[in-house]
């Protein structure tokens, strides 16, 4: 497999150089250079392999089956099943995304086993040791730079935690992250990890992020990488889930998704043009609305930034939208590369009816929920089935059931443990929940941070400090 730029002029890649590259020197995004279709389960046509103690075996099995076309010959089947099994058996549920069924038509797919709770962990735990293999192949360290929301951030760091080969320095907003999200980030004592907080929003801290990438002096002179879902390795990763559930459930399924950077609806999106059995996506959105006012109403222009509930959607700079943007082009990567240069000067991207009537129209739903409406949800969900949901997730099943239909079976995805949101939680349900064993002295721990304004010289000023470069 190749890997092309969604603006049109950076050089074609393979895997590993795609991994390690993240942001394309043209400022762009990777994708392949064609969608593969999926094979038939082995499950279905083999007797199923006998597991290892603690190895997660069909989930690993049909993830196997569904990357190994995006990798090769880079990385060959045992490496990319060592890898996946490595990156699973660190997830509290053996079917590490397992389905619960809310009613007669809805499933809730529960993505926040994973060791920081949140979905980011299904690609991440997974991303973190291909870069180490990789690095470690051809002798080589890197610098991640990432931005964060909340989650991703936690998630990468987690996942990269004392690898011999990479440094890791994550921006969050200041101020914008609940404190359980903050003090994943900021407690891990390994010499490799730096937690920066930036005085701005999240769309800052993007920003911030690919200005360095476009810096090649600095970008070379640091070797960086990423690890945000610009990576395509993330958005790999995580199209694996929609295939699991789809054939658990004998899809065509309706997904319910709640996304702010269009990252984890964009890897469902691949799902089904890889074949997977899925009819279409519900985008959740929060105040934070561009995404649904895009789906409805064709309006992409963006606005302040509003502090929501659900901080890991509180964005308002769709990176991810940028590829599916390319396949509406027809894979044009100077169309692409202008739209997007207007979108970023005037605040407003346009599609052409066309395009919205292929790409849009029948393939997406969405809608958007304030902070009352989700604590709303919140309340309902536990109060009707016991389950407790954390702000995020709550847009996605408010969001299910606002588009249900009596013949359409839907899964929402669950995107975070609640007990990454206590106060919300608490506020909801009057019951503030608790944090997984492993995590249980988490507000005990002491923090190591730094903040910095939102200035690309002083970030990257600080990023060659603190990783001694």
């Amino acid at each position: 497999m190749r890997y092309v730029s969604t603006r049109g002029t950076a050089p074609e890649l393979g895997f590993s150089d795609v991994l390690l590259a993240g942001l394309a020197t043209d400022g762009g995004l990777y994708v392949p250079e064609f969608w593969p279709k999926l094979s038939a389960p082995t499950s279905l046509t083999t007797p199923a392999r006998p597991a290892a103690p603690g190895r997660p075996s069909s989930y690993v099995d049909r993830a196997v089956e569904v990357m190994l076309p995006f990798v090769e010959p880079d990385l060959d089947e045992p490496t990319l099943r060592r890898l996946c099994d490595e990156a699973y058996t660190s997830f509290r549920h053996p079917a590490i995304t397992p389905l619960v069924q809310l009613d007669h038509q809805l499933w809730v797919q529960e993505l926040f086993h994973g060791p920081t709770l949140a979905f980011k962990d299904v690609a991440l735990q997974l991303v973190g040791r291909m870069f180490d293999h990789v690095l470690a192949t051809r002798n080589e360290r890197v610098t991640i730079v990432g931005a964060t929301s909340g989650d991703t951030g936690s998630a990468a760091i987690d996942g990269v935690a004392g690898c011999e080969h990479v440094d890791i320095v994550i921006l969050y907003p200041y101020g914008r992250t609940s404190e359980v999200q903050r003090r994943q980030m900021t407690t891990v004592d390994q010499p490799n990890v730096h937690a920066v907080a930036v005085e701005g929003t999240f769309d800052d801290c993007q920003d911030l992020v690919k200005a360095m990438f476009n810096d090649a002096p600095f970008r070379d002179r640091n070797n960086l990488s990423a690890v945000n879902s610009i990576n395509w390795a993330r958005v790999m990763a995580q199209t694996v889930y929609y295939v699991v559930a789809a054939e658990a459930l004998r899809g065509p399924l309706t997904f319910s998704v709640p996304t702010g950077n269009f990252g984890n609806v964009l890897a469902g999106w691949i799902a089904r043009e890889m074949g997977a059995p899925i009819n279409d996506f519900v985008i959740a959105s929060n105040t934070n609305d561009i995404l649904s006012r895009f789906v409805n109403d064709g309006d992409m222009t963006t606005r302040d930034v509003v502090p929501t509930l659900s901080p890991s959607m509180d964005i308002q700079v769709s990176s991810n939208f940028e590829r599916l943007l390319f396949e509406m082009n027809g894979r044009d990567g100077g169309i692409t590369a202008e739209q997007l240069g207007r979108f970023r000067a005037a605040g407003r991207l346009d599609i052409e009816g066309d395009q919205r009537a292929e790409y849009i129209e029948g393939t997406f739903r969405a809608t958007s929920f304030d902070d009352a409406a989700t604590l709303a949800e919140m309340r309902r969900t536990q109060a009707e089935t016991g389950m407790v949901l954390d702000p995020h997730s709550a847009t996605g099943v408010a969001a299910a059931r606002r588009f249900a239909e009596s013949d359409a079976t839907v899964v929402s995805l669950a995107t975070a443990h609640p007990a990454k949101f206590p106060d919300a939680v608490e506020a909801a349900t009057g019951r503030r929940p608790e944090l997984p064993d492993h995590l249980a002295d988490l507000l005990q721990r002491p923090e190591r941070t730094q903040t910095v304004v939102n200035d690309l010289g002083a970030v990257e000023r600080l990023v060659e400090q603190l990783v001694g470069r």
